[in-house]
């Protein structure tokens, strides 16, 4: 007899939610606006600035304090290697007040149906992401922090995905073992790193492009999963 499937871990950013594209034109915009030139944010750009911000430190942070701290500091470095000058500080807390927990994400359509299903069902729900401290209070600022009884971000446990120490820490704060756990990430090698641990763990493709037992489409194939493998633990 198989384990019966109790509780649901979700990847958050591209699984559960998605950066706000209104918001990230209004950073374009305003960055240009005060350096006069041309903007884009590469990932190695914005790696380096991390950097600068945490003066070296890591973590970067360990509390929500620390992480607002953090990101006023970053947009000031951003600035400045823009070659802003006038008003660094000031335009470095616009673009901070503007950009966190600010509407700065959105929920994919089918997000709140599925924790919705799943949470009426009597499952238990976390959230495991390679996140800052604010990860709770990032989904309560969308309307889904309720679902969740637990979130697991990297910032605070100390690991990112796909390792197994902050899945563990994801199982660990649920009470629950691997085998009795579904899990879904957008990104494939942390959906991989969860099933070698004994997850049903799915890769969320959401271009619909790939096929094969392990990969997803959208959320709500989850209620199916869900269903058949419960169906298949009391037969």
């Amino acid at each position: 007899m198989t384990n019966e499937i109790q509780s649901r871990f979700f990847d958050r950013d591209g699984t559960l939610t998605y950066q706000n594209p209104v918001k990230e034109a209004w950073f374009i915009r305003q960055v240009e606006a005060w350096s006069g030139r041309s903007f884009t944010l590469s990932y190695e750009k914005m790696m380096e600035l991390f950097g600068e911000a945490s003066k070296g430190r890591k973590p970067w942070y360990r509390n929500v304090e620390e992480e607002k701290q953090f990101f006023q500091r970053y947009y000031w470095y951003l600035l400045k290697r823009e070659g802003v000058e006038e008003e660094v500080e000031e335009r470095a807390n616009l673009l901070f007040s503007e950009l966190w927990l600010n509407h700065d994400r959105c929920l994919f359509e089918e997000t709140e149906e599925v924790l919705s299903y799943f949470a009426q069902h009597g499952y238990r729900l976390g959230v495991i992401s390679d996140s800052a401290p604010s990860l709770e209070l990032s989904l309560q600022a969308l309307g889904i922090g309720h679902y969740f009884s637990s979130f697991t971000a990297s910032s605070i446990v100390g690991a990112g995905k796909p390792s197994p120490i902050i899945f563990r820490a994801a199982l660990e704060s649920l009470g629950v073992t691997a085998e009795e756990s579904i899990y879904v990430d957008d990104y494939k090698p942390e959906a991989d790193g969860a099933r070698e641990l004994g997850f049903a763990s799915f890769w969320l493709d959401r271009t619909g492009e790939n096929h094969d037992l392990w990969t997803i489409h959208s959320l709500k194939e989850l209620t199916l999963y869900a269903e058949s493998a419960n169906d298949t633990s009391q037969g």
